[in-house]
C-alpha cells in the first residue's frame, strides 16, 4: 500500500495520514439537482443535546385572544408526566400523548448516506396522515473542526486522531466548498432524517467519489458493527497506521 498526497484536481491536498490520500479523487463534481448517496448538501440541522427542551403552554395574556400564548422551556425528560395546556393556542395546537419540543439549529453542511428508500403508491396513503408515507433521506453532519473567531474548534490531538481514523462515529475531511473551516469532522453518530423536499436542502456541486463511498460503507459497518471486513481499505489503513505508530 501505497500512502501518498493526491488532491481533489487542483484543489485539494489530502496528507498522508488520512485515507483520503489513498484514492485519486474522494470528492467529484456533480450539478445535477438529484439527491444522490454521498452529495454534499447544506440544511438546517439541530443541535444534539443530551436533555431536550420542551416548550410548554402555560396560558394566554388574553383569554380570548387565540393567536398569543404564555409558555416556559424547560428540560424534557422522558421519565415526567405530559401536561396538556389549560387554554388552546391556535398557533400550537396540544394533541394526546404529544409534547412541542424546541430545537437549536444551524446551517451546515451535509452528506447524503440515504436517498430514503421507494416511493409509496398512493392508494395505499389515501385517507391517512401524510407523516406516516412522508419521503425523508438521511444524512450526516459536517461540523468545522478548526478554531477560529465564531467557532470553538476541536481540540487538535482530537483532531488528529480522528484524521488517522481511531474513532467509528467520527471521520474526518476537508470539504470542497470554502468557507473558514479548511478541516470538517463528519459525525456519523449523529445521522438524521431530514424532509426530502427542496425547501430542506440546499444542493452543492460535489460527491463522493465511487471508491469513496466504498470507504464510507465500510466505516459505516465499523461503527454498527464494530469490526471490519480484512479485505477492506479501511481496515488496511489502520493496520499500516498501527505499523508506523509502534515504529
Amino acid at each position: 500500500m501505497t500512502f501518498g498526497n493526491q488532491g481533489l484536481g487542483s484543489t485539494l491536498m489530502y496528507p498522508e495520514d488520512s485515507i483520503q490520500s489513498l484514492i485519486d479523487n474522494w470528492w467529484v463534481d456533480e450539478k445535477s439537482s438529484e439527491l444522490k448517496r454521498g452529495r454534499l448538501i447544506k440544511a438546517f440541522l439541530p443541535h444534539v443535546d443530551q436533555i431536550p427542551k420542551q416548550l410548554t403552554v402555560v396560558g394566554r395574556p388574553d383569554p380570548t385572544d387565540h393567536t398569543k400564548a404564555n409558555y416556559k422551556m424547560e428540560p424534557l425528560r422522558v421519565g415526567q408526566s405530559i401536561k396538556r395546556p389549560g387554554l388552546p393556542v391556535a398557533a400550537l395546537p396540544s394533541f394526546e400523548n404529544e409534547i412541542n419540543t424546541v430545537y437549536r439549529a444551524k446551517k451546515r453542511p451535509a452528506l447524503i448516506i440515504c436517498e430514503g428508500g421507494d416511493a409509496i403508491e398512493r392508494m395505499l396513503t389515501l385517507g391517512k396522515p401524510k407523516w406516516q408515507t412522508a419521503p425523508t433521506i438521511l444524512v450526516a453532519p459536517c461540523y468545522g473542526a478548526n478554531e477560529d473567531g465564531t467557532r470553538a474548534g476541536f481540540n487538535p490531538e482530537f483532531i488528529r486522531r480522528v484524521r488517522q481514523c481511531e474513532y467509528p462515529q467520527f471521520m474526518w475531511d476537508q470539504l470542497p466548498i470554502g468557507g473558514s473551516a479548511t478541516e470538517s469532522l463528519v459525525r456519523l453518530d449523529h445521522i438524521q432524517p431530514i424532509g426530502r423536499h427542496h425547501d430542506s436542502i440546499e444542493f452543492t456541486n460535489f460527491r463522493l467519489s465511487e471508491q469513496a463511498l466504498e470507504i464510507l460503507d465500510e466505516w459505516l459497518v465499523w461503527l454498527i458493527r464494530g469490526d471490519f471486513d480484512e479485505d477492506s481499505l479501511l481496515f488496511e489503513f489502520k493496520r499500516e497506521r498501527e505499523k508506523i505508530e509502534i515504529v
